[in-house]
C-alpha cells in the first residue's frame, strides 16, 4: 500500500478536479460572469443548484441585490474564456464586452446567459449562508437550456460530443475522456 502523508489542512485542493462553471448576476444594468469550480446540484425534486462564491466578488452583491443567478457550462476548447473571466474582476470591467461573451435571452429570469455554453440553468435564490470565507447561494432551477444533440439515450452527457471543462487548480484544465466512460450496475451490490 502506497506511504500516506498528512497536509497542512489550510491547502485542501485535493477535491479536484471539478466541472467549472460561469456564473453569471444581473442586478439594474450591472451584470457581471464568473468563473465558479466549488458548485454542486442539491435535490432533484425540487431541481436545486448551490454556487460558493467570495463576498468580495461583484457577482455576490449582484446575486443579493437581485435574488437569482445563471450557470453556465463550457467545453474544454473554451478554457482561455473561463481563465479570462475568472482572472478579471467584474467591478472594474465589462467582462460580457471585454471579452466578447455573446448572450442569449433568459425565459424565467432577468440573469444574462453565455451563448458558448453547452448547458445553463437559470436560477432563483431560495437560501444562502456564509461558511468560511465563502457564501453559499442556493437556487432552484427554472429553466434548463441544453444544445440539442448533444445527450446520449438515457440522457446524459454524450463525451463524443462535448467535453467539459473540469478545473484541476492551479489555473489547470483538463477534460474527460471518453474511453475512461465505465458503467457499473450498482444493483449487484445489493443483498437478494
Amino acid at each position: 500500500m502506497p506511504k500516506k502523508v498528512s497536509l497542512d489542512a489550510g491547502k485542501f485542493y485535493q477535491h479536484y478536479p471539478r466541472i467549472t462553471t460561469i456564473v453569471t448576476a444581473r442586478s439594474g444594468t450591472r451584470e457581471n460572469a464568473m468563473a465558479v469550480a466549488w458548485n454542486s446540484p442539491l435535490s432533484f425534486v425540487p431541481p436545486i443548484f448551490g454556487v460558493s462564491i467570495s463576498p468580495q466578488r461583484f457577482t455576490h452583491q449582484l446575486i443579493l441585490e437581485s435574488r437569482e443567478f445563471g450557470v453556465c457550462f463550457l467545453t474544454l476548447d473554451k478554457a482561455e474564456k473561463i481563465a479570462a473571466i475568472g482572472g478579471s474582476k467584474g467591478g472594474e470591467i465589462d467582462k460580457f464586452e471585454t471579452f466578447h461573451l455573446a448572450k442569449e435571452k433568459a425565459v424565467k429570469t432577468s440573469v444574462p446567459l453565455l451563448r458558448d455554453a453547452y448547458l445553463s440553468y437559470e436560477c432563483k435564490l431560495v437560501a444562502d449562508h456564509t461558511y468560511g470565507d465563502h457564501h453559499w447561494f442556493v437556487g432552484q432551477v427554472v429553466a434548463v437550456h441544453i444544445e440539442e444533440g448533444i445527450l446520449t439515450g438515457d440522457e446524459l452527457l454524450d463525451l463524443h460530443k462535448v467535453t467539459p471543462a473540469l478545473y484541476m487548480g492551479a489555473d489547470r484544465y483538463v477534460g474527460a475522456a471518453p474511453q475512461t466512460l465505465r458503467f457499473i450496475d450498482r444493483q449487484q451490490f445489493q443483498k437478494k
